[in-house]
């Protein structure tokens, strides 16, 4: 905990950089590793891909290295300030130091918002999938079941949560590198009763873009949003042995790869298959892995989205405890919240943050077909918001960070300022593209609506600060 910021409301640069948080210090280099690889890849990319090719064709490649590429600059900025000044609070407390204490409260309470309605958007679609399998659990009893079992994980030491994120990711990424070795092989004619396809799937069907650059364009609002996840591994680092060192290296490893994955995936897809014949809403790898021969590949599927499911229940509920945990730090919410348990745990924030979800069991109880697109409704494009303030806060921090401490600059953002600028232009044409997109408005109406309400309270905090420093 600091003092009061002096009255500008933005806290010396060195304040609480590299000061041990009162956190566990159990999570390991491999930890971060699988966590910033496994932590965006899930159901967004295993089922909801599909609706990007159905609006952009082959050309959901280019949709995804446009999106991927944001995500790679935004996490660039983070691991830059990360690495220079690592925290619990990571993004929350670096805007804090740029832009004042209504900045670091805006985005930690909206990045905190988004987590809790996420991890019950996820506990729902992991829940559908249960009860599938086993129809006579209803969904809110599955949903009831994933809250318990993820709030004990998360109150016992954090190496616990460590490991299960780390088993979990490699599954995710085991699975998504079998299917493109597989993917490749049947391309190449290898597999039995598979002949070279050529390029007649990517040519062919209205040519590598059927709806133009329209659809490009189309297919990176229906993606960009799969990338949300990366940004725990900086929340996560601060509980490491070496932050500074750690969230360096994961960083590194995990935007290439993450990128590597997804183009790559897409790309095999439409190479494989007519485009035209994958269908919005059902996994375009079990189309694929249908097309190939493997037995049972729906089941396959659905037990790896399964599981990407609960991986990023556990990671969301481990982000928001976190970020809930450096609010009330810094005096921006309750102080009870400030409990550590013996093993290095903030239990009081864990159960803050787990609460949201534990309603959504009676959420699911009365409206079990329909709760999962309201609540997504309900966070929209909240991530837009908080990587803005991420990348603003960049801008600010960097020119300080070189005056006054240029050796924490273990690892720079590329291009300064230049693409930080871009990835703000980038941004701000997707949510652009939002209000002119009847799909997407109602969500970015919504997400509008909390942050505006989020910098209202800031604001208020922020006037009764000084008039009473008066």
């Amino acid at each position: 905990m600091h003092d009061a910021p002096p009255s500008s409301g933005k806290p010396p640069l060195g304040e609480g950089a590299g000061e041990r948080e009162p956190l566990s210090g159990g999570l390991k280099q491999r930890h971060l590793t699988m966590l910033g690889l496994g932590g965006v890849i899930g159901a967004g990319l295993f089922v909801g891909s599909g609706a990007g090719i159905a609006v952009a064709g082959p050309g959901i490649t280019v949709s995804y290295l446009i999106a991927g590429a944001l995500a790679m600059l935004i996490m660039r900025m983070l691991g830059e300030m990360s690495a220079a000044m690592p925290a619990s609070g990571a993004f929350s407390v670096h805007a804090e130091r740029a832009l004042g204490r209504w900045a670091g409260f805006s985005v930690g309470w909206l990045y905190w918002f988004l987590l809790v309605v996420v991890l019950a958007v996820e506990a729902t679609g992991a829940a559908q999938i249960a009860h599938g399998w086993v129809p006579a659990v209803p969904q809110w009893g599955w949903v009831l079941l994933f809250m318990v079992v993820f709030t004990g994980a998360n109150l016992a030491a954090v190496k616990n949560f460590g490991e299960f994120e780390f088993w979990f990711a490699t599954l995710k990424v085991t699975a998504i590198v079998l299917f493109l070795v597989l993917s490749l092989l049947a391309i190449f004619g290898v597999l039995p009763d598979t002949e070279p396809v050529g390029l007649a799937n990517l040519t062919g069907q209205g040519g590598f873009l059927p709806r133009g650059w329209s659809g490009v364009v189309s297919g990176v609002l229906a993606v960009v949003f799969a990338f949300g996840g990366l940004e725990v591994v900086t929340i996560a680092a601060a509980e490491s042995d070496d932050p500074a060192r750690a969230v360096g290296r994961a960083v590194r490893s995990a935007v290439w790869r993450i990128l590597f994955f997804y183009v790559g995936s897409m790309l095999v897809i439409v190479t494989l298959l007519p485009w035209s014949k994958l269908v919005p809403g059902k996994s375009p790898y079990v189309a694929v892995l249908d097309h190939i021969g493997i037995p049972a590949a729906g089941l396959i599927m659905n037990i790896v989205v399964f599981v990407a499911l609960l991986s990023a229940l556990n990671a969301n509920l481990y982000g928001a405890s976190r970020m809930i945990f450096s609010l009330a730090e810094r005096g921006e919410a309750p102080r009870g919240l400030l409990k550590v348990a013996g093993g290095g745990v903030p239990r009081r924030a864990v159960l803050a943050s787990v609460a949201f979800g534990f309603v959504s069991v009676l959420l699911n109880l009365e409206w079990p077909d329909s709760v999962f697109l309201y609540l997504l409704n309900a966070v929209g494009a909240v991530l837009l918001f908080v990587w803005a303030l991420i990348a603003v806060s960049q801008l600010r921090l960097r020119r300080r960070i070189e005056q006054e401490a240029p050796e924490k600059l273990t690892l720079r953002m590329w291009a300064f300022p230049y693409l930080t600028w871009a990835a703000l232009a980038g941004m701000a044409a997707v949510l652009v593209l939002m209000l002119t997109d009847a799909t997407a408005r109602p969500q970015l109406l919504w997400s509008a609506g909390a942050t505006a309400l989020v910098l209202l309270v800031a604001g208020v905090r922020e006037v009764r600060g000084r008039t009473s420093r008066r």
